[in-house]
Parts: structure tokens; C-alpha cells; sequence
């Protein structure tokens, strides 16, 4: 098959449709993503039978598509760029055919997003495009200015179902039935059905799938502080996910799911540990989680795009507190929306606030100077983002302990100084040097020397065993001075 070649295909829908933010080069600017599983390929009145995975770019007849239906379109195909997932994208050039719908598990999810985003449209603002794609993922009413600055301030991921979203839930459902005295495995129990509602309701997307699994791996490490088993999970889960889709280990988006679970099993309980006994353990968890991720992402992100959001930590740290109740409060009411409408609107005007503070974190660090700044590409870009934030991690660790790093930079001295006057005296060669006129025994060492009271170090040269006074006029010394003639003068001595 040739380069954008002319097609008939039957494909089956593997996703939920996304907008594009920019219009395609030959289609009206409303247009759409659609990832699908292209089943069969028509072209010269030849017919192909596969199971591939492709994007579908489309017009607005697109916007519907459901997971799950099987249509026929008519398009070009062509091939992939390098390093994405997919085998490659088919421009759709025609409205699609649905050969088979969707069933009812499949179609219920698409019509709670569009049933929460015509709710939230009534807010307005910011607020009425960030609060759907914050709680279910649907970015479709996000603004593009706004879409951009969270791109710039490094806080794009809010916009999607992660495993930020998943950690919340899952949190909240453990508080909610440790506090009913609940016993651990019966709490452990609710809580993973909760979350197997929560991702039924947002949509069982291959991403929200990883999300739940890997938040679910997080939490469990902040909550028992057990990071050993926590790695060992995430070990597991990503062998498991691996075997059963090896085409993750392209994807930047499973990379990225990965570095932030692990940096938070990692480093998320020790940045806790170090915060101050002063400090609630929600606000130390809320400074923790979001640093860590961000820490281990920052080399996978500078090699999707090579820049550095100068704002990113404290942007993300700040509204971290805005998260919490823009998720738990949307996900109630999305439940309730279909049951209870008043109390559904009562909790989507509580979590409107929330996601319009979040928005104006992600403008204001958006709007201050040397918010995106350029950063190198390739390895050498990801190797200094990783120096980068080992620098950072380290910095945190100095800030909440002083004295400790006080003491750190004292031992350092002193074992500095033990390994010089080690090597000195290894290196050194003993050197006797005649009596002083004090009558004093010197020796010339090679190497350095520590002067008490001075606090400096001062380097010996060594001699040859020679001194070099020896060879100078002696001003000072007893006995007469020699005289010289000077030239061009005869003296006589007398007889």
C-alpha cells in the first residue's frame, strides 16, 4: 500500500473522541481524534483483514463516535510518525456508517461525560471547560488559551484521568470505611469496587485502566509506608501490562504513568518523613505526592518537549489543594446526576470554585517571566533534567533539616581533611634540612601542610636536599664582608 493511499475501511472504536486543538490541513477547523482498531482495509480491489491500532481524524460527524461501535468510512492512510504507538492515522473523508453499535456498559460512560459537561456549562468561565475534563476526562469545552497555559505551567496532566484522580478516590474511599470501623480487608475491599465504579463511570479506557492500577499502587505506599512491597507491586503491574499490551513500551504516556507512581513510592513517604511533626500529614502528603512525580517525570517530559516550566513545582504544589475537592466533589456528583439532578448541581457548584482556582494558578504561572524556558534535547537534556532534580530532592532535604546539614558539611570537612593528610604522607618524602639558628631540627615534607589556628592549607615544595641559603649573599653573617672590584678597576694589595 502506498503513501496516503485511497481506502474503504471498517474499523471499531477503541476510544473516547478528542478535540484537536488546531484545524487539519484540509478539513473545517472543528476536528476530531478518534483511536480505533482497524479491522478491514479495501484499496485497488484488494481486501485486508487485521486488527491494527490507528488514529481516525475527522470532522464533526465524529464528535458521537462511542467505544465499541463498528463503522465504515471512506479516507486516506498514512503512515505513523516515529516512536507513536499506532501503525499509523486514516483522514477520514467521509461521515461514518455505524455497522454495529455499542453496548449499553460501553454507551453509558460517553453519555455520563456529555450529560456532566452540558451540566457544567452553566458556570461560565473557566470553570465550565476545566471542571468535565478534570472529573471525567472530556476536554471538549476547554478553552484553547487555557489549554495552553496549563501546557506551560506543567499541569496538563489535570486535564486527564490519572492516577492523581484514582490516589484521590481511592483515598477517600479507605477514610470513609477505616472511619465506619470497617476491618482492613473489608475496607480494602469496598474501596477497590469503588474504584472499579469510578472507572466504569469515566469510561474503561486502556489509560484509565493504567491510572487506577497505578494510583492504587501509590496510595497504598504514602498510606503504609511500606516502599519495598510498593515497588515490587509497580514491578509486577508493569511486567503484567507489558506482557499483555507490548505496545506501552513506546507510549510517553504509559512512561509517564510509570516515573510518577514510582517516584512517589520512592521518594513520597521520605519527602513526608522530613516535613516537621508541626505539619498535618494531608498537607504533607499534598506538598509530597505532587513533588515526587514531578521530580521523576521531569527527564521523560524535557524528551516529549524540550523545555523546562520554570513554575511547575509550586504551581503543582499550590493547587494540589484544589484538586482534592474538584475531584471528590465532581465524581459525587456525577454519580448522583443521573438519580439525584438537585444534589448533583449542589456538589458541581461547590467544585466550581475549585476548578477556576486551579485555572488561575495555571494563568498566573503561565503569565510570569521565564515560564517556559528552553532546555536540550535528546539524552543529554534528559541526563541534566535528572541532575536537575536529584539537586531539587537534595535542596528539599537541606531546607527541612539545618542542622543536620550543618553537621553533614562538618564531617565532610573533616574526612576532606584526613584523606589530604593521608595522601601527604603517603606521597611525602622526609627531607633534613640543617639547624635553624634557633637551633631547631626542620623537615621539608612534600604535600600539603595544616597550619593550627590558621584554617588554611598551605603546599610544600620539596628541595633537594640542598639549602638554598647557601648560594645567597649573606648579609647578616659574622665576619667581614667581602669586597668586590667593580669593572674596569685594577686594586692592588698592599704587600
Amino acid at each position: 500500500m502506498t503513501t496516503r493511499a485511497a481506502v474503504i475501511a471498517e474499523l471499531e472504536v477503541a476510544g473516547a473522541p478528542r478535540r484537536l486543538g488546531n484545524p487539519g490541513a484540509s478539513g473545517p477547523g472543528d476536528r476530531w481524534a478518534i483511536p480505533a482498531t482497524l479491522k478491514m482495509v479495501v484499496f485497488d480491489g484488494r481486501t485486508v483483514v487485521g486488527d491494527t491500532r490507528f488514529v481516525v481524524m475527522g470532522g464533526r460527524a465524529w464528535e458521537h463516535a462511542v467505544p465499541g461501535q463498528r463503522m465504515r468510512t471512506t479516507g486516506k492512510l498514512r503512515p505513523a510518525a516515529p516512536g507513536e504507538p499506532e501503525a499509523g492515522v486514516l483522514a477520514a473523508s467521509s461521515r461514518p456508517t455505524v455497522l454495529r453499535d455499542a453496548g449499553p456498559w460501553q454507551q453509558r460512560p460517553i453519555e455520563l461525560r456529555r450529560r456532566f459537561a452540558s451540566a457544567a456549562a452553566r458556570f461560565g468561565g473557566d470553570a465550565a471547560g476545566l471542571l468535565p475534563g478534570m472529573v471525567t476526562g472530556d476536554t471538549s469545552a476547554l478553552k484553547p488559551e487555557l489549554d495552553v497555559a496549563m501546557k506551560t505551567a506543567g499541569m496538563t496532566h489535570l486535564t486527564a484521568v490519572s492516577g492523581a484522580n484514582c490516589s484521590l478516590v481511592l483515598g477517600a474511599l479507605l477514610l470513609t470505611a477505616r472511619t465506619l470501623r470497617l476491618a482492613r480487608a473489608a475496607a480494602a475491599v469496598a474501596s477497590l469496587a469503588g474504584l472499579g465504579l469510578f472507572v466504569l463511570m469515566v469510561g474503561p479506557d486502556p489509560s484509565v485502566l493504567r491510572a487506577a492500577l497505578m494510583g492504587g499502587i501509590g496510595l497504598a505506599s504514602v498510606a503504609f509506608g511500606r516502599a519495598g512491597r510498593g515497588l515490587s507491586l509497580l514491578c509486577v503491574a508493569i511486567i503484567g501490562l507489558l506482557l499483555a499490551q507490548p505496545v506501552l513500551a513506546t507510549s510517553f504516556g504509559f512512561l509517564l504513568s510509570v516515573l510518577a507512581t514510582l517516584g512517589i513510592v520512592v521518594a513520597g513517604r521520605p519527602i513526608m518523613d522530613w516535613m516537621p511533626s508541626a505539619v498535618p500529614r494531608w498537607v504533607a502528603a499534598g506538598v509530597a505526592v505532587p513533588l515526587s512525580a514531578q521530580l521523576f517525570c521531569a527527564p521523560a517530559i524535557v524528551l516529549l518537549q524540550p523545555q523546562f516550566s520554570t513554575y511547575a513545582l509550586p504551581a503543582n504544589v499550590v493547587a494540589a489543594a484544589f484538586v482534592a475537592p474538584v475531584t471528590l466533589l465532581g465524581t459525587a456528583a456525577a454519580a448522583l446526576l443521573a438519580v439525584f439532578p438537585a444534589a448533583a448541581d449542589l456538589l458541581m457548584s461547590a467544585a466550581a470554585p475549585f476548578a477556576a482556582a486551579v485555572a488561575g494558578v495555571s494563568r498566573f504561572s503561565a503569565s510570569l517571566p521565564g515560564a517556559a524556558l528552553p532546555w536540550p534535547e535528546g539524552g543529554f537534556g534528559a541526563a541534566t533534567a535528572g541532575l536537575f532534580s536529584a539537586i531539587v530532592l537534595a535542596g528539599v532535604w537541606v531546607l527541612l533539616h539545618p542542622a543536620a546539614a550543618v553537621q553533614a558539611a562538618l564531617a565532610a570537612h573533616s574526612r576532606t581533611v584526613a584523606i589530604l593528610e593521608h595522601w601527604g604522607k603517603l606521597a611525602g618524602q622526609a627531607v633534613p634540612l640543617p639547624a635553624a639558628r634557633s637551633g631547631a631540627r626542620q623537615v621539608a615534607r612534600r604535600g600539603l601542610e595544616h597550619r593550627f589556628g590558621h584554617g588554611t592549607l598551605r603546599v610544600r615544595k620539596p628541595t633537594s636536599g640542598r639549602n638554598h641559603e647557601w648560594l645567597l649573599p649573606r648579609p647578616n653573617g659574622s665576619g667581614p664582608r667581602r669586597r668586590t672590584a667593580p669593572p674596569g678597576v685594577t686594586w692592588h694589595l698592599p704587600p
